[in-house]
């Protein structure tokens, strides 16, 4: 692939950073008005996933009109030249649960593709404002401040493990720190990038849930494994189903300690 100049890569990546900011502010407009009656609610969900779409679409059809949008339905994997290679993948809401009972771990992500190379990828939490962001091949960053993994994390009883919420149905845990969910994959996964945890087990994702987050973590030196061990491939999963598979994400040379804690329940 022909990789586009530097100053273009500069251009996309404001562009970016500048969309997903700019949808945390729609966003806010409806966060925390679940009906206090129901456990969640799903019509606020829709319409604020349906607002904040719509409101990233026209910021890229008044900058990069030509550009795509992923929808698996109408996924062509061709190569091309022109400028159609560049594909967005947004992700309105992370958090849905958190995000409608006005909890404020949940964030949105957006990742760009050319011709189905990552460029870059950028978390956004607007209630808190933190800024996750990555270029591939290049380093991660929470805001303006370079953020890194160690290659070989020590497990112990100070370790920090990020889970799914039915996480204890699924394995038994010998883990020897401490388990937690905050009811966000992609915070989990930025928090396990810039050190504030150590691993993360994630469960019923997809390739829009993780095409931006994929690159923030593995800019900072972290992987994607299946639970036997073997490293993940998230372009494998194009089709926008939902991964059957449980990922870990650790650190380079953690993912068999982290495992050996682990036992599938049968």
């Amino acid at each position: 692939m022909t990789q586009a100049p530097t100053h273009q890569i500069e251009s996309l990546s404001a562009f970016a950073i500048s969309a997903v900011q700019s949808a945390g502010e729609v966003a806010l407009e409806r966060f925390g008005q679940g009906r206090g009656t129901a456990k969640f609610d799903e019509r606020l969900v829709t319409r604020a996933e349906l607002q904040i779409s719509e409101h990233f679409q026209a910021a890229l059809d008044n900058q990069f009109p030509d550009h795509l949008v992923f929808t698996s339905k109408t996924l062509d994997t061709h190569y091309t030249h022109d400028s159609r290679r560049y594909l967005w993948i947004f992700d309105p809401i992370d958090g849905v649960d958190n995000y409608q009972a006005g909890i404020p771990i949940w964030g949105m992500s957006l990742a760009l593709l050319e011709n189905f190379w990552p460029v870059m990828g950028a978390f956004y939490m607007p209630a808190t404002g933190d800024l996750f962001h990555a270029r591939a091949g290049g380093d991660a960053y929470w805001g303006d401040k370079r953020i890194h993994m160690g290659r070989d994390r020590i497990i112990d009883d100070e370790s920090v493990m990020f889970t799914f919420s039915r996480f204890h149905r699924h394995y038994l845990s010998e883990f020897p720190g401490k388990i937690r969910n905050l009811g966000c994959t992609g915070a989990h996964l930025c928090y396990v990038a810039m050190g504030r945890g150590d691993v993360a087990l994630t469960a019923n994702e997809s390739f829009q849930d993780l095409a931006a987050t994929r690159m923030i973590v593995e800019a900072a030196g972290g992987q994607f494994y299946k639970t036997s061990g073997e490293r993940f491939y998230l372009n494998d999963h194009l089709n926008g189903e939902r991964i059957d598979e449980h990922l870990l994400v650790t650190a380079t040379g953690s993912c068999q300690v982290v495992l050996g804690y682990l036992e599938k329940r049968r």
